[in-house]
């Protein structure tokens, strides 16, 4: 199904110009709002969509891996292992941004394929019940925890003054970090749920589920009108702030709905007219796990001792950007010639094959 390995292409994309576009540029001259930048505006927006994407398309991949296989419990938790220890060497080399208490993409993504042999014997209403108890309580762990409204990088890293200073991991983990369990592991729960339909190839059923979760975001946009305090379990489940961090149960519905579109329209479309191996987004897809890993050390971490860090002038930083990423898809349209040997990909099928 290489319409899955385009849309990891995909989100290889919007996460690389994202994150780049604010790593390089130095940011508005005096006198100038950011929205004199409309680009980088749009560039920054459309990033917004890699991390819903990546952990979808984890619980879509692991959910076919499960289906294909007799015995694919001991894999899915090796895979499971490797990609949270691949999420604690990116924190490990980007002490900048991350903390051994961080919880990134990764993170995420590891726990859901540890967790997948006991998920994969429920039935389909019990992930969607899973996935809708994910959100529902969201609001209710931030009130209780009490998240603050707008999370910075110092205290998702367990760092900043006002951090947590009891169970500060696991409270990351949960509610508190970039990508915490609440409210996002319901990407990987859809994923799971999606990949059984694109298995069957109903992708009728993977539409549908993409309406339900934009229905679910629309009823939270509906009931912002209550005017419910910001600092309440309502006002948490409801919020539209962007960035995203703290995340809301509405803002992830909204998502979810357009990366569950998204996935549905280009696996039909993979369908009509079958892609390539060598297609130019499979083969960056391909190599998605090895991009994220080095384009962060790259972008985050190197460029600070060599002075490059949020440096750049906008037309600077977007040369930049575009070279790394044709660079970026040149490089794995030849690497998959050996089969992207030796990058992480390569190793978390030789670690957990």
């Amino acid at each position: 199904m290489l319409g899955l390995d385009a849309l990891r292409g995909v989100a290889v994309f919007l996460m690389i110009e994202q994150h780049l576009g604010v790593w390089l540029w130095r940011g508005p001259n005096p006198g100038e709002q950011l929205s004199d930048y409309p680009v980088l505006l749009v560039f920054n927006a459309l990033g917004g969509g890699a991390a819903p994407a990546f952990v979808t398309l984890a619980g879509i991949g692991a959910s076919l891996l499960a289906g294909k296989r007799e015995r694919p419990d001991a894999t899915l938790v090796l895979r499971g292992i490797v990609v949270l220890g691949f999420g604690y060497l990116l924190s490990f080399l980007t002490p900048s941004w991350f903390s051994w208490q961080s919880w990134f993409v990764l993170h995420l993504m590891g726990l859901g394929m540890l967790v997948t042999p006991a998920l994969r014997r429920l039935p389909s209403s019990a992930l969607l019940g899973l996935g809708l108890a994910t959100l529902a309580v969201t609001g209710v762990v931030q009130a209780k925890l009490g998240v603050p409204l707008v999370l910075d990088n110092p205290y998702m890293s367990g760092r900043a003054a006002n951090s947590p200073t009891q169970w500060t991991a696991l409270r990351i983990a949960v509610a508190e970090g970039q990508f915490p369990i609440f409210p996002w592991f319901s990407f990987y729960l859809a994923g799971l749920l999606a990949g059984r339909w694109i298995a069957k190839d109903e992708l009728g059923r993977v539409a549908g589920l993409a309406g339900a979760a934009l229905g679910v975001g629309l009823v939270g946009v509906g009931l912002r009108s209550l005017g419910a305090a910001p600092d309440t379990a309502l006002g948490r489940s409801t919020a539209l702030r962007v960035p995203f961090f703290p995340a809301s149960p509405t803002l992830v519905a909204l998502l979810l709905g357009a990366v569950l579109l998204g996935i549905a329209g280009v696996m039909a479309w993979d369908r009509r007219r079958p892609m390539s191996e060598r297609h130019l987004l499979v083969t960056l897809g391909r190599a998605s796990l090895t991009l994220l890993i080095v384009h962060v050390w790259l972008f985050r971490e190197a460029t600070r001792p060599l002075g490059a860090w949020q440096s750049l002038e906008v037309g600077q930083a977007l040369a930049v950007l575009l070279g790394f990423l044709a660079l970026a898809t040149a490089g794995s349209w030849l690497w998959q010639r050996v089969g992207y040997r030796y990058g992480a990909e390569w190793l978390l099928r030789k670690l957990a094959p």
